[in-house]
């Protein structure tokens, strides 16, 4: 069983409602779901679409084509309706009635009936009972899911609506549903957000940017409920430096962003380096040069992220593969920020940020939150705190200011003394920089090596980071039978893990790289650190996410020129 829906329309249409609403029955009937969504930068007008593809099994990415379209404008027909599959189905209003070049067509009154319920923007619910009943779903089923969803007052006249929809279409897809699993839905962002919680932030500092903003709404709607701060700036640099402040006075501390924010913050991220101030930076890419495309997705922020700020001071630098890896590497992010006193960057997307997956609920039982702060043996002690003491492991005592009795907390921008001074001595320089530096040797005995998908030893091997994880693992699978072939996932970039590809390296005869960018910007740090060469790119930049079967067809162009 896997099915893939398509909801299309203009904003302000109800897309969003009808698929809110059908992910949330989908997840109740026990199916596993995978949703996006392609929306434009604009209230109202242009097209937006909301795919819904669910299954019996685990999903990892959108699909291609299409079993059922939901058509809420004449747009969506002409756009999707060539993506329909040979059993595929589009549902629309009379009104938008035309030949189709695929598939079937049910001309529907919908907004008749719409009207009939009480009210015009009801038409996406009733072409949601019309779908549901292409399914055979048990309207009983369906009436506490739609309940919990709608207030009070207009409830009944959603339950009209898509119980009119129901009775204009019979049952088309006979469906077989698994035994219940304990699932949760969540996208990356609010993962983003449920692993700052479990890692104990207090403070959060943010200006609203898009695809970044879910994580700032989700820990909003936590505030009361968590004890937390979270604080809207009035621009990005300003919210690194609230950020910065609320960690140098103890709290856990972050902010989010896009490409365009981040480049306000980067003499902020230099100043979290010099103060060595833990610090947690979500930067939820999306294409750019400046403006970009607000509301699509890339990963091209990568060689920005590796050199941001001027200046050599260290940094760990983690891509999210998915929503399930984005709650445990940004747990993991805030006690390596907190251990090695340096600014942790989390690298994910807008397709990462904004789809839902279902998956098993999170395990809270490994988790710790580790602070790192220094002993009572430092406040104690009776000579002065040394702020930037020089130490083997190149890692300062900290104190938090004003809670260690007499002891004082003495910090600077500039290049400073082992107390915090400003200085200009050359020594000093020379010994500050090192023991800065010496943190990147030590950061290297943290990283992770990248999740391997496919067969033991590939012939082929495609190399991809973030969010191209689930895409990749679907195009394994869809082409295994025919190469020998497998995928390595990279998480952790900086530093960049290579003991598993040089592993693998002997035994392959083709390296491709799959990246969400035009340079294949993973593809050139490989080439830097590890002195390995992809022969061959999969790059795509157009705003658009990759799919299994998008991957899958590209190796197999690559294949058919070697």
């Amino acid at each position: 069983m896997d099915f893939n829906i398509l909801v299309g329309g203009a904003a302000g249409q109800g897309i969003d409602t009808a698929g809110k609403v059908l992910e949330q029955i989908l997840k109740k009937l026990g199916v596993e779901v995978f949703s996006y969504k392609d929306y434009m930068s604009r209230v109202r007008g242009g097209h937006n679409f909301h795919q819904l593809r669910f299954a019996d099994r685990p999903l990892y990415s959108h699909r291609e084509d299409i079993d059922v379209i939901l058509a809420l404008d004449s747009t969506t027909v002409e756009l999707h309706s060539s993506q329909l599959s040979p059993r595929g189905v589009l549902v629309s209003d009379e009104s938008n009635s035309g030949a189709l070049s695929m598939g079937e067509a049910f001309w529907l009154p919908l907004k008749a009936k719409a009207i009939e319920a009480g009210n015009i923007v009801t038409e996406g619910i009733v072409a949601l009972g019309a779908i549901l009943r292409l399914f055979d779903f048990d309207l009983a089923k369906i009436w506490p899911v739609l309940s919990s969803l709608f207030k009070e007052e207009i409830f009944e006249m959603n339950r009209r609506a898509l119980e009119f929809g129901y009775n204009l279409t019979q049952s088309r897809f006979k469906l077989e549903f698994p035994e219940t699993q304990p699932r949760i839905m969540v996208t990356g962002n609010q993962a983003i957000g449920l692993g700052a919680l479990a890692a104990g932030v207090s403070f959060y500092s943010g200006y609203p940017m898009t695809p970044s903003t879910g994580i700032m709404t989700y820990l909003a709607s936590k505030m009361e409920e968590a004890g937390i701060v979270v604080e809207q700036a009035e621009d990005e640099i300003a919210a690194i430096n609230m950020a910065i402040g609320a960690s140098f006075a103890g709290a856990r501390a972050m902010t989010a962003t896009s490409g365009g924010g981040l480049c306000l913050m980067v003499e902020g991220l230099g100043l979290a380096a010099m103060t060595e101030t833990p610090l947690v930076i979500a930067d939820i890419q999306r294409p750019g040069p400046a403006t970009g495309f607000p509301t699509r997705t890339e990963q091209g922020d990568l060689s920005f992220v590796l050199t941001a700020s001027h200046g050599e001071f260290p940094r760990m630098i983690i891509a999210l593969r998915d929503p399930e890896d984005a709650f445990y590497q940004t747990v993991r992010a805030f006690n390596i920020a907190d251990k090695f006193q340096i600014p942790v960057i989390l690298l994910g997307d807008q397709y990462l940020g904004d789809y839902y997956q279902t998956i098993p609920p999170f395990d809270f039982s490994p988790l710790t939150i580790e602070r790192a702060l220094a002993g009572k043996e430092v406040c104690q002690q009776q000579e002065p705190y040394q702020r930037y003491k020089l130490t083997e492991n190149g890692v300062s005592p900290r104190l938090v200011p004003g809670r260690c009795g007499s002891q004082v907390v003495i910090a600077d921008s500039d290049e400073h003394t082992e107390t915090g001074h400003i200085t200009e001595a050359a020594d000093v320089r020379l010994a500050m920089t090192k023991t800065r530096l010496q943190r990147w040797e030590n950061l290297k005995n943290e990283v992770r090596e990248p999740w391997f998908i496919g067969q033991t030893k590939p012939e082929i091997l495609l190399l991809a980071w973030g969010s191209s994880s689930g895409p990749v693992r679907e195009a394994i699978e869809l082409l295994e039978e025919d190469y020998s072939i497998g995928a390595l996932i990279f998480g952790d970039i900086c530093p960049l893990p290579t003991k598993l590809l040089k592993e693998l390296h002997p035994e392959v005869k083709i390296m491709i790289n799959v990246e969400q960018n035009a340079t294949g910007q993973l593809a050139a740090l490989i080439r830097q650190e590890a002195l390995l060469v992809c022969q061959y790119s999969i790059l795509r930049y157009d705003g658009r996410p990759m799919s299994g079967q998008y991957i899958s067809a590209k190796v197999k162009e690559v294949m058919a020129n070697v």
